[in-house]
């Protein structure tokens, strides 16, 4: 893939995350066995709806010159790599999570996949 195209594909995969993060809440309403951990009320859920609902902000940010924004694309990919990985495992133990093994955790290990193959590359000397 050329430099031109990768950066094209890298744009719209930005504001497709983005906005993805940004609605997170509204998916976890109409899919909760894929998107809700846990079983009842839990603090968590608010919290990690506000951290990726700021996160999907700064990835649209992003979008607009992802060169300038290389390590926040690599944060993204890493955190959402890592964030995949421990939620596999926790899904794979926990019966009742199995859900997610068809929701978030494919969303967060292609999110890795993703922008780590399509990270702008090291400016060179």
């Amino acid at each position: 893939m050329d430099t031109s195209t990768r950066q094209r594909v890298l744009r719209i995969a930005l504001v497709v995350f983005g906005a993805i993060f940004i609605l997170v809440y509204p998916i976890s309403l109409v899919w909760p066995s894929g998107w809700v951990w846990g079983h009842g009320y839990s603090h968590y859920l608010p919290m990690i709806l506000g951290v990726y609902a700021v996160w999907g902000v700064f990835l649209l940010i992003a979008s607009r010159n992802p060169a300038e924004h290389r390590s926040l694309i690599l944060f993204t990919a890493w955190a959402n790599g890592a964030h995949g990985l421990i939620m596999l495992v926790q899904a794979l133990q926990d019966a009742a999570e199995h859900g997610h093994l068809l929701g978030d955790v494919p969303g967060l290990l292609l999110v890795f996949v993703a922008l780590l193959w399509l990270a702008p590359r090291r400016a060179t000397a």
